[in-house]
């Protein structure tokens, strides 16, 4: 493991060039980032340039096929119509419907079949030849050339058991022998149906001059040398430039991709790289398929490349000038403060950089003066603060000696309270025994280290304590009332919460008035938000408005509690309400001039074993 590291680390230092100079990695750098970037931008804009070009071509080409597709539709759509005025033409008809060869022979009709097959073909230029077929009963052409031998030929060829039964038309190209010369021709068959049986015992064969489709074809120039072919859905050449393909097999691959669907494009790797495009005519069930030499496609590509290259080179070249120049500008003030900083190690602070600029290395330049001015102040003051250290250590080991000799430990006090306690019992006054006794009460209770929280039931129990004392000491001036419940004094409260609020009450409620004040302590709870209430109320003169006004203030306050001046009780005990439970806890106050003052603690309730009211 520790070898493979070392061999990691090895190879970011390396990558990094972490031992070289900091001009060499800003030169080596620099170069990256224009070299990388333009090629990664050349590789791309190559590429989405081929891609424009190839769909260029193939939108174009898809717009020539559909133009040579409807042209050679509505060419051949006409001599369908042709097929339809021979098979019902009252000749053809009664022609028909003869059986025997005899009876044609007989009928004389054969030569006013060839006449309507002379004259359809004389219609039109482009028809070569028109030929009727019944099978072993006659055959009869619009060039009386037409015997039983070229029947039978006719029916020996791959595309005679291609036609439908149904009498529905199909176009096949073909090779013919006419006038001593093999001649390319579009040949429209329909099959003849028998008027009597109903079943097909016969073909009529419409032959058609490839001259028109060849000439449309070679108007079709996809690129320099591109061209335009048919193939149909057998896969054999309908039309190509090259005659001698003419109902040879295309490309089986080829085929098979473009039977797939209806229209689109294909690389076509045969005896070279080719773009084809194609679409299928569903009348003629034909593909029409321009071929493009990929290499002419992407030729235009070379010159981006060259542009490219030539441009990366130059950017390099302007790159590399300024990349020296910039490492001058950054390297130089580098090594300067770099020597100064050698000045610093060896304890010279009275270096200073001169600041020439206001970029990163002048804002560097100046905060090394201000650190350096900074450590010789900081090297004094630490001189000193280790002498005032030294000092105020020797003074508070003095002080702690003489806390501890003043100390009085609390044990004393109990005892004392305890020893008052029992003389005023063996004089038989009890006051001062009971308020001795529950002084020394009170003093355990705030002094004794407990948990944070205590019960009600502890609190109420102190606070009664409290009011007791202070009951010798004002008498009937002082009136309270405990009225806490079950359900609350199991509930948990901070410690040393009750007490200071109700001496708030005799502070602030009792003292300033001359009557008697009510004192109560009582409790309430809200189930449905989990929250109890304990209310110390009592029946003194009130509080101002703006005193109410400002301590609601300071009490609704998230930090920053104040604990100083003379409401510092109240503020403590709502602190640390909020520290044990939270800020949705704490006191509040209501109060009314001349009506009295209620303070409430809003708690968490909690669930307890105990029920009650």
């Amino acid at each position: 493991m520790s070898s493979w590291k070392k061999h990691y680390e090895y190879i970011i230092q390396i990558i990094l060039l972490r031992d070289r100079s900091l001009m060499t990695k800003l030169l080596v750098f620099s170069a990256l980032l224009v070299v990388l970037p333009m090629l990664f931008v050349g590789l791309i804009s190559y590429r989405q340039s081929s891609q424009v070009l190839e769909r260029e071509a193939r939108d174009y080409s898809l717009q020539i096929i559909d133009q040579v597709q409807l042209y050679v539709e509505d060419y051949l759509r006409d001599f369908e119509i042709n097929t339809l005025k021979i098979i019902n033409h009252p000749d053809t008809v009664n022609f028909l419907k003869m059986e025997t060869r005899e009876e044609v022979e007989s009928s004389e009709i054969v030569k006013s079949i060839r006449n309507l097959l002379k004259n359809s073909a004389y219609s039109r230029s482009d028809i070569l030849n028109i030929t009727i077929i019944l099978d072993d009963i006659q055959v009869v052409d619009s060039a009386d050339d037409a015997d039983d031998e070229s029947a039978l030929n006719l029916r020996s060829e791959y595309w005679y058991n291609t036609i439908p039964q149904s009498g529905e038309p199909k176009i096949i190209s073909r090779l013919i022998h006419w006038k001593q010369e093999e001649l390319a021709v579009i040949s429209v068959m329909k099959r003849i149906v028998s008027p009597q049986t109903l079943k097909p015992f016969g073909m009529l064969i419409i032959d058609v001059n490839y001259k028109r489709l060849q000439d449309v074809a070679y108007r079709v120039k996809p690129g320099k040398s591109g061209y335009l072919s048919i193939v149909n859905e057998q896969g054999l050449y309908v039309y190509h430039p090259n005659f001698s393909l003419i109902g040879q097999q295309a490309n089986a691959m080829d085929v098979q991709e473009m039977q797939l669907k209806s229209s689109g494009s294909l690389i076509s790797v045969d005896k070279s790289k080719n773009l084809l495009t194609f679409s299928r005519s569903d009348i003629l069930k034909w593909y029409f398929v321009t071929s493009i030499p990929y290499d002419e496609l992407m030729s235009g590509t070379d010159y981006i490349g060259r542009t490219i290259l030539f441009t990366t080179i130059g950017f390099m070249l302007v790159a590399y000038v300024l990349s020296i120049g910039f490492a001058a500008s950054l390297v130089k003030p580098i090594k300067r403060l770099h020597e100064y900083i050698k000045r610093v190690e060896i304890g010279d602070f009275s270096c200073k950089v001169s600041v020439d600029s206001k970029d990163e290395i002048g804002l560097l330049s100046h905060g090394f003066n201000k650190m350096v001015e900074r450590l010789s102040r900081l090297l004094e003051e630490i001189y000193f603060s280790k002498l005032k250290a030294t000092e105020l250590n020797l003074r508070q080991k003095d002080t702690e000696l003489k806390m501890l000799q003043a100390q009085i430990n609390p044990h004393f006090l109990y005892n004392s309270l305890d020893t008052i306690r029992g003389m005023a019992l063996l004089y038989d006054r009890d006051e001062i025994s009971v308020m001795a006794a529950s002084l020394a009460r009170l003093l355990r209770y705030n002094v004794k280290e407990e948990a944070p929280q205590v019960t009600v039931r502890q609190e109420v129990e102190i606070g009664d304590i409290y009011l007791r004392i202070q009951k010798f000491r004002f008498e009937e001036k002082l009136d309270y009332l405990v009225d806490i419940p079950d359900w609350a004094l199991d509930q948990k409260i901070a410690k040393f919460t009750l007490q200071p609020l109700i001496e708030n009450c005799i502070v602030h409620g009792l003292e300033p008035r001359s009557g008697t004040t009510h004192i109560v302590i009582s409790a309430e709870r809200s189930p449905d938000n989990g929250i109890f209430t304990l209310l110390i109320t009592d029946s003194g003169p009130g509080i101002h408005p703006a005193m109410l006004s400002e301590l609601i203030q300071k009490l609704d306050l998230r930090e920053g509690i104040e604990l100083t001046g003379k409401h510092i009780g109240l503020m403590n005990v709502h602190r640390r309400i909020r520290l044990i439970h939270g800020d949705e806890y704490g006191l509040f106050i209501v109060s009314q001039p001349g009506e009295g003052t209620t303070v409430g603690i809003n708690l968490p309730l909690q669930d307890t074993s105990k029920g009650g009211s």
